[in-house]
């Protein structure tokens, strides 16, 4: 964790200095948990803020961070002639990541997070990577992601997002 952590500080300061070509992203996402955690979890919400510097024609990358919550299911299931409910707990995560960013067209990119997400509460965070597809234009970005967080098992959603580009 520790050199990723270290890879996100020198993206970022590579961004500040070059401050007149990056841009700063603040956006929202809402997810359906799949898989498994779909067992536990009814939906991933969530906030990010990216700072990004273009490398390349229609290459950018830079770091990303914010808060993602897993919000925790009722599960009712019945022993005999006893009934039991049980909440799950949400678990909620602060990522810390490298992002990228190709842009396809003037209005479609391609992208991908990599980073580790850091445990708020009980139970670890773990590797974080998500892929995403969107539309964007000069002002705002909407994307499609498939975001998870691998540990011993994996959690992962299926996401839908929203970012403003200053």
């Amino acid at each position: 964790m520790k050199k990723i952590v270290l890879a996100v500080m020198a993206l970022m300061t590579f961004g500040f200095a070059n401050a007149q070509e990056g841009k700063f992203k603040v956006g929202v996402h809402a997810g359906l948990p799949m898989g498994d955690s779909n067992d536990f979890y009814s939906v991933n919400l969530g906030a990010d803020v990216a700072y990004l510097v273009k490398v390349a024609d229609k290459f950018t990358v830079g770091a990303t961070t914010g808060f993602s919550s897993y919000l925790g299911k009722d599960h009712s299931y019945s022993v005999g002639p006893y009934s039991y409910s049980v909440k799950a707990k949400d678990a909620s995560f602060i990522p810390v990541a490298a992002t990228g960013q190709y842009s396809l067209t003037d209005k479609f990119f391609v992208g991908a997070d990599l980073g580790y997400a850091i445990s708020v509460g009980d139970g670890d965070g773990g590797f974080l990577y998500q892929p995403k597809i969107g539309y964007q234009n000069n002002k705002i970005e909407v994307y499609a992601g498939y975001k998870a967080i691998s540990n011993d098992g994996t959690l992962a959603s299926l996401n839908l997002g929203f970012n403003y580009k200053f």
